[in-house]
């Protein structure tokens, strides 16, 4: 089965690549993971604050990840696979594509404008050495160019 890896925030960028990723899903009778990343926090604070930060930022990002994950479930009827990781975003993508050879893309929005983001500028110049294709989902396109190029 092929499974496509989207990671997930609350960009526009980040609902572009899901919802090709789950056509593409639907379309290859395979199915979609989401993995949404949690910053470590860069500061120090006492023990109990520090810790309610970070579950509070946890707790955010499994509400969004829920809620993509609901509206894709809506849509197609199957219920992707959900991952909540804390870390810096490149190496805890590397390890969760080492941890799960049934990925068989990382699928990456690009924004509309400016430059096209740290993760797709980093996965993009390493390309060659990912165990999976890279699709980017480019910024300017419109849900009907999605579900054009996607099915």
């Amino acid at each position: 089965m092929r499974v496509y890896l989207v990671i997930m925030d609350e960009t526009a960028e980040a609902r572009k690549a899901l919802r090709f990723a789950s056509h593409r899903a639907m379309a290859s009778g395979g199915a979609v993971h989401i993995l949404a990343l949690v910053a470590k926090q860069n500061f120090n604070a006492f023990g109990a604050v520090q810790a309610t930060i970070e579950q509070e930022a946890k707790d955010r990002a499994e509400v969004m990840a829920s809620s993509a994950a609901g509206n894709l479930f809506s849509e197609s009827g199957k219920m992707p696979t959900i991952s909540v990781k804390t870390g810096e975003g490149q190496a805890v993508i590397k390890e969760y594509l080492a941890e799960h050879p049934e990925v068989a893309a990382l699928v990456l929005g690009a924004a509309a404008d400016g430059t096209p983001g740290p993760l797709i500028s980093h996965f993009s110049s390493h390309s060659g050495s990912l165990p999976c294709p890279l699709y980017v989902v480019p910024g300017s396109f419109t849900n009907d160019d999605i579900d054009r190029v996607a099915s």
